[in-house]
């Protein structure tokens, strides 16, 4: 065999080594996208479509795709309608909740739920960005202007004395997915400046974070 022929068949043999790689590579990734479970997968427009709110709160908004780890053990994405000035904040929390294997029944812009609050909660939805007053009040909540979220709103529900919100829901903390005082998802809120409605005084909404500006 000469020295050219010797050359070349290392270069072919390399090159079939390097193909296969980067067919093992693609394979795997494609694995890893086939096995994420999407739970929404919209756009901004169809994310905050169907309801009238100001137009100086809809070009502060933006549309967030987040990953977590759901109560079947399975990863999924979601996406979150929030105050582009909590981008980070949101990143950084899905991180956290992911890399803590904290369960979250899904993610979901209200949109999907024609802006019915309480059926997004029945659902145990998590979602931000709703343009509504607060319950009983013709104040404006901060999840209008997306500067409030509410994580597993079944698990954590509003509870005000006997009344609580949503129906029939029950709030126990030793159940996986429940916010408490000791929880680490809530000190790790805490943490970055957001407020926890599980230490309101006169209420508990244990779903409800929101972020001061």
């Amino acid at each position: 065999m000469t020295y050219t022929s010797k050359i070349l068949k290392r270069f072919i043999i390399r090159s079939r080594l390097f193909l296969i790689i980067i067919f093992i590579s693609l394979s795997f990734y494609s694995f890893k996208q086939d096995s994420v479970i999407i739970d929404s997968n919209i756009s901004f427009d169809e994310a905050v479509s169907g309801i009238d709110f100001p137009g100086s709160v809809r070009k502060d908004l933006i549309l967030a795709d987040v990953l977590y780890y759901s109560f079947d053990g399975k990863m999924h994405k979601g996406q979150i309608v929030i105050h582009k000035s909590l981008e980070k904040d949101i990143s950084e929390i899905f991180d956290y909740i992911r890399e803590t294997r904290f369960p979250v029944g899904k993610v979901i812009p209200i949109s999907r739920y024609n802006w019915n609050d309480s059926a997004s909660m029945r659902d145990n939805n998590t979602s931000a960005f709703n343009y509504r007053k607060v319950k009983g009040t013709k104040v404006l909540s901060r999840h209008s202007t997306g500067r409030a979220l509410d994580l597993n709103p079944w698990l954590n529900p509003y509870v005000k004395g006997k009344w609580i919100s949503p129906p029939g829901s029950v709030y126990d903390p030793k159940i996986p997915g429940t916010l408490f005082k000791d929880s680490q998802l809530v000190k790790y809120f805490l943490k970055k400046g957001w407020i926890w409605g599980g230490n309101w005084r006169y209420s508990k909404d244990y779903q409800h974070f929101e972020k001061p500006k």
